[in-house]
């Protein structure tokens, strides 16, 4: 039988739409609604609804993602290279807080069997982290935890692992530099992530810029251990008392047990990576029915990735619960533009070639798509790079778009629970928190079986609403939360290593 061709039209005033067929279509196709095809379109990719004049607006979600670079007649593949990257919304003159959205009606009765902490947070897993201040250890703390988890976790059951905070900062560093704040404040709020419990304990060199204390929370300072301390005689001695020390922090841990809390305490963080022209129109939208239902339900939600918003600033500015939330955003656009200025690049960096592969034309395409993640609830708040969550509701955590630089800044905002989108597919997990895939296309769930958890291209296909598979998402949240299901990452240990976001000098 003939595969009924189809496109995905999002907005009524959009003059292009998306080919949803998996192998593309050629040329002469016709749809039912009598347009024909001019040229080869492959999946995800737009085609010109009516005849475009060159230096035209190209609408996509209502919105313009450019101008085309030359005429295109009506029925043609839109590539690339036919789309002008437009500029980017000033920043002066954005309207704060004009349309602020009003509250749903709250979600109650939901709930998740969570870890609690002494701080009041709760957690989905139960961790014994380990950190360090300064790159120079890592071979020792690596070599020291792999016997813990060899010879002392299996004597603690009730911890789920144990695991290393590695990075590459702490030492040759402008340790004093205005910018240094950010990788010091993400590490001190990793250490505080509930998921840890609490337990964590820091391993120095002792020479180091960073000293290893300011990684604690004050009173803790005795879960620090320096390798230069001169009471240490040799290599075995030291991984001798860092198992010594692992060792009383997995008895503490072992004593704890999942309760029942209200999913009000859950803090969840969302991502997309490997995007394509489905995400914005099937596991973003989801996601960001998803992201109400918890806000419903009193839950903390942040969305990030500062230049997969920038172009979409103007839609998110008049959400903002007030004024201050609103200059807040606009604060964090500001300086990652400036960022990026320093660095002698703008945001036309951003979309990747894999991106562009997925049918995503450019930055301003791929951060309307982004943005659907954010859902339709106010944003309460807005944490700078490695501050931590400080209240409830929906809030913007500012992150560069890299899947493992965010991911990091949200481990240190909190999070406990991650969501993630792809559309090109990628192995992505977290150590420290689990990762719920979700695939645009059902071909990639078809195709990753084993990586993805949830399948949102049912929503291109008609088999499944955004509310549908939102409710679904939901629902796997707290059962991943409660430890009674697992995702795909966690079954198969795939994690990526944290990374540090350093805007700081190197000396």
């Amino acid at each position: 039988m003939t595969e009924t061709p189809l496109y995905i039209k999002v907005h009524g005033n959009d003059n292009v739409a998306i080919v949803v067929n998996p192998l593309g279509l050629p040329p002469g196709t016709e749809f039912p609604c009598g347009l024909v095809l001019r040229d080869f379109v492959p999946q995800g990719h737009k085609v010109a609804l009516a005849d475009v004049a060159e230096g035209t607006p190209i609408i996509r979600y209502g919105e313009v993602i450019g101008t085309a670079a030359r005429a295109i007649p009506k029925g043609s593949w839109v590539e690339e290279s036919a789309v002008r990257l437009p500029t980017a919304p000033p920043l002066d003159s954005l309207p704060l807080a004009t349309n602020v959205p009003a509250p749903l009606p709250p979600l109650a009765g939901y709930s998740f069997d969570g870890f609690r902490n002494p701080d009041g947070s709760v957690g989905t897993k139960n961790m014994l982290g380990v950190s360090m201040s300064v790159q120079c250890v890592a071979g020792v703390m690596d070599f020291a935890i792999d016997r813990i988890k060899k010879e002392l976790l299996p004597k603690y059951p009730n911890v789920d692992d144990v695991i290393a905070i590695e990075h590459a900062y702490g030492c040759g560093v402008a340790i004093n530099a205005p910018e240094a704040v950010v990788p010091i404040r993400t590490l001190q709020n990793i250490a505080r992530n509930p998921n840890l419990g609490g337990a964590v304990m820091v391993v120095g060199l002792g020479c180091e810029k960073l000293q290893p204390e300011r990684l604690l929370p004050a009173g803790t300072e005795n879960a620090v251990l320096t390798l230069q301390d001169e009471r240490h005689r040799g290599f075995g001695d030291m991984v001798a008392v860092i198992m010594e020390m692992a060792e009383k922090r997995l008895a503490e841990l072992n004593e704890r047990r999942r309760e029942p809390c209200p999913a009000s305490e859950l803090v969840v963080g969302l991502q997309c990576g490997g995007s394509d022209a489905f995400s914005g129109i099937t596991a973003n939208p989801a996601v960001g029915y998803a992201a109400d239902l918890l806000v419903r339900a009193g839950a903390t939600v942040m969305f990030s990735e500062v230049t997969e918003v920038r172009d979409a600033i103007h839609l998110l500015t008049p959400r903002a619960a007030n004024e201050e939330v609103g200059r807040a955003l606009v604060r964090e656009m500001d300086w990652y533009d400036r960022y990026l200025s320093a660095g002698q690049t703008d945001r036309s960096a951003n979309p990747s070639p894999g991106n562009k592969k997925g049918g995503l034309a450019n930055v301003v395409e791929k951060a309307l798509g982004s943005v659907a993640k954010s859902g339709s609830c106010a944003i309460a708040g807005v944490l700078a790079p490695g501050e931590r969550a400080d209240r409830k509701g929906l809030l913007f955590a500012a992150t560069p778009a890299s899947d493992f630089v965010c991911g990091t800044l949200q481990l240190a905002a909190g999070c406990t629970v991650e969501v993630f989108t792809t559309g090109r597919g990628t192995p992505y997990g977290l150590a420290m928190a689990p990762v719920i895939k979700v695939s645009t296309r059902s071909s990639l769930a078809e195709r990753w079986h084993d990586l993805i958890d949830v399948d949102a291209g049912r929503i291109a296909t008609g088999e499944s609403t955004i509310e549908d598979i939102g409710w679904e998402l939901f629902h796997l949240i707290l059962e991943v939360a409660s430890g009674r299901r697992k995702v795909w990452a966690d079954q198969w240990g795939l994690r990526n290593a944290l990374t540090l976001f350093n805007p700081a000098p190197v000396t």
